[in-house]
């Protein structure tokens, strides 16, 4: 039985995903595990058989071999007994591969490829540097990769050995009868290495403690929450394992003129109520310099004049935004008495004229006159 097809054993067919595969196994497990069907033998063959065609089709290296060559290609039996670092077990793998799908973890995490961790950095700019682009030096503590050993963790003149304990594969197999767990080897720590002799510098860690120096380009237009991603700038993986990323946050530091919303920036303009009055032309700052702008007569408080393309241009794309400049009439302070007489006059001559002058007021007090009528 143990030579039949493994995809005809897990029926499934040859293009199969792994997770296919996986739902067969597992659904073939449940029905023929020793445990539910004590004493039946031949359930006991096919739990071994689906064992066996689930750890070969799960492997992608199994898998290939097992397509190119067949049976033939390599030994699938499975001993008994002690620490094995290879082979199937039973509701421990069932249950693995269950949680594995939903956590993201894996079963051969041990001796695989474990990159460095990823860091995050947070990037402070002016409102300037985010609109128009910059080059900005940072400097960041992490673990780097030990110039003494290269990155091994060995002394100088010798190398990390084969764990004798699981063979170089980072796990091993505890196995009672038909049960058995796979964990990560006690000796190597799932590295599938060890060393004899560590580094001085590093004590066998491979990486130390650094702070570097790198500078980060700024694109233009970034706004706050953007990251950049600076590949393979985190820290260092163990015994020469691939670096992590480091990704640099951006944050806007508040601006005394300009608020940014997206592409737009806004501005507020204070005027005298003379200029709100009469009309006139006022000069404003933009990112890009000076610019006039026309205020009509008449013009209320809280207006917003707009300036087409004074904004800031997207990152991802060439679309600039406007600015936007809100008017608040300012009140003169501090005014003389013979100033004051002027205003008496100038209120006196205005209220005569009724809702012509001050429409605003009139529509309010008529509207509070026949709420009070009420």
């Amino acid at each position: 039985m143990s030579q039949r097809d493994y995809y005809e054993v897990l029926g499934v067919p040859k293009n199969a995903s792994e997770a296919e595969i996986k739902k067969a196994y597992r659904r073939l497990a449940m029905k023929h595990h020793p445990d539910r069907n004590p004493g039946d033998k031949d359930s006991e063959a096919k739990f071994k058989e689906a064992n066996q065609a689930n750890e070969i089709l799960t492997d992608p290296q199994k898998r290939a071999a097992y397509d190119q060559f067949g049976h033939a290609g390599f030994d699938p039996s499975m001993g008994a007994g002690g620490f094995h670092t290879t082979g199937a077990g039973g509701f421990a793998d069932i249950f693995g591969d269950v949680f594995g799908d939903i956590f993201g973890s894996s079963r051969r995490a041990g001796a695989g490829v474990r990159r460095g961790a990823d860091l995050r950095y947070s990037l402070a700019l002016t409102l300037e540097q985010a609109v128009r682009g910059a080059t900005v030096k940072i400097q960041v503590p992490a673990l780097d990769k030990c110039e003494t050993c290269h990155g091994t963790g060995a002394k100088a003149g010798t190398s990390p050995e084969t764990c004798s304990t699981c063979g170089g594969h980072g796990q091993v197999r505890m196995q009672q009868g038909f049960f058995s767990i796979q964990q990560t080897c006690p000796n190597c720590r799932g590295a599938g290495k060890v060393i004899a002799q560590p580094c001085s510098e590093c004590r066998g860690q491979g990486r130390v403690r650094h702070t570097k120096t790198l500078s980060v380009k700024v694109p233009a237009g970034v706004d706050e929450g953007d990251q950049i991603r600076l590949a393979g700038e985190g820290e260092a993986g163990e015994h020469n394992q691939p670096p992590g990323d480091l990704y640099v946050e951006v944050r806007v530091k508040p601006h005394e003129i300009f608020k940014r919303d997206g592409d737009d920036l806004y501005c507020e303009m204070p005027v005298s109520f003379v200029t709100a009055a009469l009309g006139g032309e006022l000069e404003i700052p933009t990112l890009d310099g000076r610019a006039s702008l026309k205020v009509p007569a008449e013009t209320q408080t809280e207006r917003l004049f707009r300036l087409r393309g004074k904004g800031v241009q997207n990152v991802r794309s060439k679309h600039v935004g406007d600015l936007y400049c809100r008017v608040s009439v300012e009140t003169p302070v501090k005014l003389t008495a013979k100033q004051a007489a002027l205003l008496r006059e100038f209120d006196t001559l205005t209220r005569r004229g009724g809702s012509r002058h001050n429409p605003r007021e009139e529509s309010w007090l008529s509207k509070i006159r026949t709420f009070l009528s009420k």
